[in-house]
Order: structure tokens, then sequence, then C-alpha cells
């Protein structure tokens, strides 16, 4: 039938060619932001809340949020995501599968020592099969040890990497990251024998991950570069040669898929000396011979109908069929470097991909990405193709240019426009991990590219010109930017810290200071997750002081908790909290400053109640040594000399006043008592309050009585019995305040003793007296602590009795006492 008209078939109409799926173009046009994403793990005893927008959030994780003890995977588990870790089949037609040659051997050899528990090293240069012989030793293993046989891969990771891997391949832990008491015990019940190629470990980072799982066997591959075990550990080494020349001779043949001829065969043991019997090259030398064949081959049948027009390179020359035969051998050189000329006769899409994987440092993305970056809907078949030829080989879960593949291309000019295929992929991956569709995992998946597309991006970064607008910012800060909370929150945690350092080279060369700002705090943020307590301060303030210089109000307070919890992490004493009352101001409306001793963080409890409120702390400078201790000692010592000044002063206020009551008759203005009686001398015409003067000159107070001093004949106050009060009201006073002796001398004061109530008899103790009409001798006594009755209004309580309307003056002699007598009243 013609291919080019198809008609109808039993099960429908046959198409000839595969329709073009619709273009990928317009996902690249501008669209609606999509929500910020953010995502919890749990990291030992933290919670970490992953927030691309503000900075990601550490807190102490409250018990609610604890997850259960990691589970272990059934065998039907293990089995699942063993075959998900693979790399994926490249579409196009199956490849041939080839048989290991002359390796049994070393086959026999590593089982028998993993069967004992011996850790083992195979070493071996690159293309030599290593990844083809530890296949088959793990088919052979899979009994060995309780959990079975893990694979992982060693490319680019660290020993910290490899035993978070293998926590997670054993057991079920969903975004939960054990702290490394935790790990260590978890990795001590696992029992296996666990697989790692591409090893790049050594010494003591890999005695650290044998320290770690004792119950576990080890089948290590690396290359000859990688350093070697320590002198003490118990690993053993394998070395991994090249084949012979008859073995090469057989690969060819499979590869080809028919007997060699002669020349091909001599061909062949040229080959064989010239690459060291690497397997690797037999099986590109296989791929030219079969480029060959086609090109020898007859084509008239079946390019008649243009059905493999597409497959033809557009460089390529048109083949006359009558000089098919003449089709010489590749040279020696060519054979002994056959990528560019096995590239020449791909596809266009395939030596695209080449390119693009050339400027990615040989990482070739995952095929679902090749029809966007290349711009072929058909692009995924490339790989297929190029897989088919030896030019790529399987890392772990996904491809990379087979060994030596780099440099050869490089030779070949293959490296021009290195740049724009790196912006090309480092576009797309910032618009793919920022997708609302696309999951942490699958981002961690493709960490080796992205950061490769990273790698490249970041010298190149400038600040943008005075004034011009560079749009959203750089393609490797936007890129970082985007893929690093993919990282944290897809636990790849080796792979978030290389891509916030690219973020930070890169913000720093383009000036970006609030893209600094980021990078540094999530440094932090990791730091603390790792417990590296002084890189973790060292970043968190200086993301403080770029905060303070920008004035950014929203990503401080996630700052400031960090920092507190570093300094409670590191025992360190802060300063003095804010009041209690005094709650942290809302992020969005402060005005923030930083301040030149730290930055001030707020200090929590790790399980405090909701809403409680937060004191305001200041952490010590990174300058300053010992400074908490330091700075609590002179604030201790202000406080108690503060508090003993003021001791002393109440002490002295104290002491004043109990000294005043005791010189009383120095100071009259401070003596008032309830119900005063004022009297008027003769001397200076004014009221009796006054200072007066004795026949001696010396100044005697007017007395002020709480009572009269003569209760009269009934023994009671305010009656009908006391006596008369004087006539005089208004005049002065026609005795003295004192009587004076019969000899002439001084004053003699009458005492006079107040009781409490105004209706208790009061005793007059008299001494030497002299009798005066109208007026009482001697002065009142202390008052008793009791308060008097207060005297109703417009009522006196002086001595002279009750008088309405007006106050009456009293007599001086019932209301002055002697200046120098007991009696004197304060």
């Amino acid at each position: 039938m013609d291919p080019i008209t198809p008609g109808p078939e039993e099960h429908g109409q046959a198409l000839s060619r595969r329709p073009p799926r619709e273009s990928l173009t317009s996902d690249f046009g501008p669209s609606t932001p999509a929500v910020a994403r953010t995502a919890q793990v749990v990291s030992g005893g933290f919670l970490l809340t992953v927030n691309p927008v503000d900075g990601s959030e550490i807190e102490p994780c409250p018990p609610h949020h604890r997850p259960e003890g990691p589970r272990k995977r059934a065998p039907a588990e293990r089995a699942e995501t063993e075959r998900a870790a693979r790399p994926p089949a490249p579409p196009g037609p199956a490849l041939p599968t080839l048989c290991l040659l002359e390796r049994q051997d070393e086959r026999e050899r590593l089982v028998r020592l993993l069967a004992r528990g011996r850790s083992v090293r195979l070493t071996g240069p690159g293309g030599s099969g290593r990844t083809a012989l530890l296949d088959l030793v793990a088919e052979d293993c899979v009994d060995l040890a309780p959990d079975g046989v893990v694979r992982l891969t060693g490319f680019h990771r660290t020993a910290a990497d490899l035993l978070q891997d293998l926590l997670h391949a054993v057991h079920e832990a969903p975004a939960h990251r054990p702290e490394p008491d935790e790990l260590v015990t978890l990795l001590g019940e696992i029992g296996a024998v666990v697989v790692v190629d591409d090893l790049e470990l050594g010494g003591a980072d890999l005695d650290e991950l044998l320290d770690a799982t004792p119950e576990c066997a080890f089948l290590f591959a690396a290359t000859p570069d990688v350093p070697a075990p320590a002198a003490g550990s118990e690993v053993e080494e394998v070395f991994l040669g090249g084949l012979d020349r008859a073995a090469g001779v057989e690969i060819l043949e499979r590869t080809v898929g028919r007997v060699l001829t002669e020349e091909e065969a001599n061909w062949a043991g040229d080959l064989w000396f010239e690459s060291e019997g690497l397997p690797l090259r037999f099986v590109q030398a296989g791929a030219l011979l079969r480029q060959r064949d086609r090109l020898r081959a007859s084509t008239g049948a079946v390019d008649e109908y243009g059905v493999f027009e597409d497959l033809r390179p557009a460089d390529e020359e048109e083949f006359d069929a009558d000089e098919g035969e003449q089709v010489a051998l590749p040279s020696l050189g060519e054979a002994a470097a056959p990528a560019p000329l096995l590239a020449a006769r791909l596809s266009a899409s395939a030596r695209a991909t080449l390119r693009l994987a050339v400027a990615l440092g040989g990482e070739v993305p995952h095929q679902a990405h090749l029809p966007a970056l290349v711009g072929d809907t058909h692009a995924d078949a490339a790989l297929g193709e190029l897989a088919s030829c030896g030019l790529v080989s399987a890392v772990g879960s996904r491809y990379r240019l087979a060994a030596g593949v780099q440099a050869q291309l490089e030779a070949a000019g293959y490296d021009a426009g290195a740049l724009d295929e790196a912006r090309t992929a480092a576009e797309h991956y910032t618009w793919w991990a920022g997708h609302p569709s696309v999951t942490p995992e699958r981002v961690c998946v493709e960490a080796d590219a992205v950061l490769a597309a990273l790698a490249v991006m970041v010298p190149g970064t400038e600040p943008a010109a005075e004034g011009e607008d560079d749009g959203e910012g750089s393609v490797a800060v936007r890129l970082a930017r985007t893929a690093a909370p993919a990282f944290a929150a897809g636990l790849h945690w080796s792979a978030w810290e290389r891509a916030l350092r690219a973020g930070t080279e890169a913000s720093r060369l383009s000036g970006d200071v609030a893209e600094q700002v980021y990078f540094h705090h999530e440094l932090g943020v990791l730091a603390l997750c790792e417990g590296q307590l002084d890189r973790a301060r060292a970043e968190l303030e200086a993301a403080g002081r770029l905060r303070g210089a920008l004035a950014d109000k929203r990503g401080a307070v996630a700052g400031r908790r960090a920092l507190a919890l570093v300094a409670d992490l590191a025992g360190e004493v802060p300063g003095p909290p804010a009041p209690a009352g005094e709650e942290a101001p809302d992020a969005r409306r402060e005005e923030y400053a930083s301040p030149p001793g730290g930055v001030p963080t707020l200090r929590t409890a790790p399980f405090g109640p909701a809403g409680a409120p937060l004191g305001t702390l200041r952490s010590p400078g990174a300058a300053s040594s010992g400074g908490g201790i330091r700075r609590l000692a002179r604030r201790n010592l202000v406080a108690a000399g503060s508090g003993a000044l003021l001791v002393a002063v109440l002490g002295t206020v104290v002491a004043l006043g109990m000294t005043s009551e005791q010189n009383a008759d120095r100071h009259p203005a401070g003596t008032v008592d309830v119900g005063p009686s004022v009297g008027q001398g003769i001397d200076d015409g004014g009221l009796g309050t006054g200072p007066q003067e004795s026949d001696e000159g010396d100044a005697g107070p007017g007395t002020v009585s709480s009572s009269p001093t003569d209760p009269g004949s009934d023994g009671a106050h305010s009656t009908s019995e006391d006596p008369a009060p004087p006539v005089e009201t208004t005049g002065p006073s026609s005795r003295p305040s004192a009587t004076r002796g019969s000899d002439g001398g001084g004053t003699t004061p009458t005492p006079t003793r107040s009781t409490s109530g105004p209706g208790s008899p009061t005793p007059t103790p008299t001494g030497s007296t002299t009798p005066s009409s109208g007026s009482s001798a001697g002065s009142s006594a202390p008052a008793s602590p009791s308060a008097p009755t207060s005297p109703s209004p417009g009522t006196s309580t002086s001595a002279s009795g009750p008088a309405s309307g007006a106050p009456a003056a009293a007599s001086g002699a019932a209301s002055a006492p002697a200046a120098d007598g007991p009696g004197a009243v304060m």
C-alpha cells in the first residue's frame, strides 16, 4: 500500500507519521502568577516551613506535628521504589541486549565477598562496564540480606545524602528528615546489600558511611581518580580492566548483528590496541559499522515514498547506491574518538540535544523536556538515537554523556553557542520548577540539569545598566529562587545548598540586594537545621543587616525567630526582654532599622501557649566574644548600684521624718493638730500660734491642742461645768501664757494630760503653780495617738468652751505653753 496515501485497514486508518504535538511555545508567554506554595518538613526537632516568598521559617516542632516513626517498606514496595529510581527507557526501537563478556571471575568474587558481609569497592576507568557488572551482581544477591538489595547513585552525593537516601529507600518517611541520633538508630536496623554506583567519596567520608550502617554490606563502583578508602577500613578492592581482543570482536559482531569481514576484524584489532580493550569503545565502533551498512545498502526501495527522509541529516550529501560498496571504514583516529562522526549521521534533534548536553556540562535533560528545549515536538526520540550509539550512559535515574564524549564534541565545535543553550535551559527550568503541577520530587530528579544550567549562567551575570529595566531580574537569580524551595521540600539538601550559594553569587553580581537577603536567610536556616550554629548566626545576621538597609518588614520576623533559636541552642544569655505586656509589632507596620549591636530577635518559648506575648531580644554581635555573660554582669552591677542608691535615699527621708518629731519645738510650723486653739499674746498683738518671747527672751511657739486643758469640776470637756471663757475675744490677753514663779525667776509650766476621748476625765498634774483667775496654768501634754472626735461645724473646741458663730480667742495661759516646757507639742 502507498504510505503517502493510506487506505482503510482492519482497525481504522493507518497514518504514515505521528501527528505533530501541540507547540509548547505558548507556555512561555505571560500568564497569571501562581500562588506561592509552602511546604512543611520535619527536620530533627525542628519544623521547617519552606516559604519561597519571605524566607523559610524554623521553629521547635510542636508535638502534634511530630511524625510517627518511619515504617519499613514491604518487599513489593521496595521493588517498586527501585523500579522508579531507574532511568526511563528511551523511546524508539529496543536496544540490543549485550551479554557481559570475560567478567565471570569478577562477578563470582564480588558475590562471595558480599555473602560474607564484606564491603567491596570495584574500581575501573570510565567505559569499562562497571554499571553492567553491578547489575548482574545485584541480581545474584537478592536473597542474601533481609532487606534485599538497595541501588543508590553516588554521583554528586555526600555521605549525609547517601545515608538519607538509604533510609528513604528502606523506610517510608515522607517529609521527614530524622536528626542524627535517630538516623543512626534507624540505619542500624537495616540489613541490606547496598550497591552504590559512581561513588565520589573516600577516606573519612567513606568511613562515616560504613560506621553508620553496621548491618549492611556495600558494593561501591568508582573511577581510579576517586580517593581510596582509609588504611584501616575493611573494604576490599577489586580492579576492573579491559577486555581481550576476541571479546572486543564479539561485541562488535553482536552490535552489528553479523559476522565481521576480515578487513573489519583487522580494524577491530587496531581499535582494541588503541582503546585498551574498553567495552564502550567497541559499542561505539559497532554503531559506526551500522551507519556504514546503512550507507552501503540500496535505498531505492525504501526511499521511493520518502519514509525515512526526516531521519537523514540536512548536511548529508546524496548517497549514490552504485558507490555503496566503496564506503571506507572509519580511520583509526575516528574510531578512537567516534563521537563527532556518529553525531554527524544522526537526526537534527539528536545533534541539538548533544549541543544542549555539552552546554550543561554533560547533563542530558529528561526526555520529556527535550521537545521544549530543542524546539521539535518529536525530540524525545533523540534520546533513543544517542543511547543506541553509546553516546550517553545511565547515571542514577537519568542520562549523561558517556565517558570521553564531552571532550570529543567540544573539539568538534559543539560548544559554540553554549551560553545561549544554557540560557534557554535556565528559562525553561525556571518556568517548569515554579509550575503548580510540578512536585518537589520531580524537581529533585532533575536537580543535576538545573544546577548545571545555573552554574553556566552565574559567571555571566551582570548588573542592569543605568536607566535600563532588567525585567524580572537575572535569569540565574530567578532560577535559583525558584528551584531552591523545591529542593528543600524534596529533602535534597545538598542541591538546596548549591542552589542557594549560586543564587547568592548571582544576586551579588547583579546588585540585587533584596535577593541577597533571601539567599542569606535560607543559608542560615539550612545551617541551623544541620546544627552549624556559627554559620547560621553569620548568615542570619548578614540577612538582618541587609534587611535593615532595605527597611524590609515582611521577612524580618522569620529572621528574628531564627536568630533567637540560634541563641537558645548555643546556650547564650540574651539581653533583657521587653516588658511583659509589650508585644512584637506587626512586621508590616513597623519601621525596621538594623541596630548597631545586632539584629533584634523574638524570643519564644519552645512550647508556649498560643498568643503569648513575645519579648524583643538582642542577640550578641558576631564580632563580640562571650558578650552575653559580660553584658549581663555589667547590667547586674548597674542594677545593684542603682538599688543601693535608692535604699540610701529612702533611708535618709525616713530618718529625717523621725528626727523632725523629736525637734518639734524648733520647727513649730510643722505641728498641726485637730481642733486648734488660737491665742493672742500681749507682746506681739498677734495670734497665739505665732512665736512668742518669754521674759527671758526665748521664743515660744503657739500651742495647738486637741482638747481643752481644763475640763472643769465634772472632769468632762465641752459641758456646762467648764470655766467660762474670757470676756476679751479680740483684745490682747491680760495674762501671760505661763505663770511666773514666786521667786520671780522663770516660768513654771503646768502640764495637762489629754485623754483619747472627749468624755474621759483628764487628770491635771500640777507642779508649783500660781493661782490666777480665768486661766489655767500649765500646758497640754502630747496628744493621744487616737484621733479625737471632729467638732461640729460652727463650734470651737478651745479651752474657753464652745462659742457659736465666730472663733473665740483662748487665753494665753491655756493655749501657749512655755518654749522649753516638757509639754510642748509639735
